[in-house]
């Protein structure tokens, strides 16, 4: 069995690798800075704080491959994207590992996105180590659209950069990719892996609003500046790598099933 360490492990994309790891044979180890008081399953759960490196060693021992899915985009992404996954990689060096996989965003070194930086940041901490390593770049997943519209669904009027462009694809999915690259042998950088349309953010709207039976108005705001330019220009897919299959209508179809005007609990608060 492949020893496999998740860190960030309760997040949206940790949450997803944690039972396809298990199933594809890997004995896992998932960290999180509070981990659930009752676990599910017969998963091995730590406490790790990639902020001031609480429980780095203990987390590290006896660990083949790491797929360090942390991330802080709303937080002090400096301290956990950037410092956290360089100490990480320092004791997974010294804790002989040997495949430090990395997932990340499609576009993050064309888009002049501060979170995104901090990405590129932490990238090159992962290349420039001594330890095998593999990094694995994604669009953005389903849920985030969803909880970006999520905020705005109240709204008598929904202001969206409606032309922005995006290729959501479905977090199960990279999820299944990422576990086929955890391996013993580490893969450098893969090629990215984007969803199976190529959508504006005015359409992805439309399919939201459609799907909840709402009827307020999509109105477009447009937002200057280069991050935004990039945006609308495709810096964030990866059109010749439509990997994933599950379209926007399908996600968008199982996630509202129970009522389409009712948000989901596990949407109300960040992954």
């Amino acid at each position: 069995m492949i020893r496999t360490l998740v860190t960030g492990a309760t997040g949206t994309l940790g949450t997803a690798l944690r039972p396809r790891l298990t199933a594809a044979g890997h004995t896992v180890r998932a960290a999180s800075r509070s981990p659930p008081q009752e676990p599910e399953g017969n998963l091995n759960w730590v406490e790790l704080d990639l902020t001031d490196g609480t429980g780095l060693e203990s987390a590290l021992e006896n660990t083949d491959v790491v797929i360090h899915t942390a991330t802080a985009p709303q937080g002090d992404t400096a301290a956990v994207d950037v410092e956290g996954t360089k100490r990480l990689l320092e004791v997974a060096e010294t804790a002989g590992v040997e495949n430090f996989l990395y997932p990340s965003i499609v576009g993050i070194d064309e888009i002049p996105f501060p979170y995104y930086e901090q990405k590129v940041s932490g990238e090159i901490e992962v290349e420039e180590s001594d330890i095998p390593t593999t990094i694995v770049r994604a669009t953005q997943f389903h849920t985030f659209i969803a909880e970006l519209l999520d905020s705005v669904a109240k709204l008598p009027l929904w202001p969206l950069p409606t032309n922005v462009q995006i290729q959501p694809i479905d977090v199960g999915e990279v999820a299944d990719v990422i576990v086929d690259y955890a391996m013993l042998t580490a893969s450098g950088r893969t090629d990215p892996i984007g969803g199976p349309n190529i959508l504006s953010i005015g359409e992805l709207a439309q399919v939201y609003r459609n799907t909840r039976g709402l009827r307020r108005p999509i109105i477009r705001v447009p937002i200057p500046g280069k991050t935004m330019a990039a945006f609308r220009t495709g810096r964030a897919t990866c059109p010749e790598q439509k990997i994933g299959t599950v379209t926007w209508e399908e996600r968008l179809a199982e996630r509202y099933a129970s009522g389409a005007n009712d948000t989901p609990a596990h949407a109300k608060s960040p992954t």
